[in-house]
């Protein structure tokens, strides 16, 4: 029999980023109609933007770095790990 070898694990820092990166995927999909009207708004600005962008990311912060784990390592997320990833 061939040894079979599990698949590196990924570190904490490579989880954070792509949980982040899921959760601002789900978040955007989400609030994509609000989103449109705060970008078409006539007093928002361009420069605006990264604040907004760092502001939707501080909601990836609420999940534990285990949670993140477990939903960024799953095959597939479950419905209950996407509905938790969007709120």
């Amino acid at each position: 029999m061939a040894d079979q070898q599990k698949p590196p694990q990924k570190t904490d820092q490579q989880i954070s980023e792509e949980f982040t990166s899921y959760y601002l995927q789900r978040v955007t999909k989400e609030f994509a109609e609000d989103l449109d009207k705060v970008r078409n708004a006539d007093d928002f600005k361009s420069d605006a933007m990264p604040l907004l962008i760092s502001a939707l990311q501080q909601g990836a912060a609420l999940f534990s770095p285990d949670e993140q784990r477990r939903i960024v390592t799953a095959e597939g997320p479950s419905s209950t790990d996407a509905d938790r990833a969007e709120k």
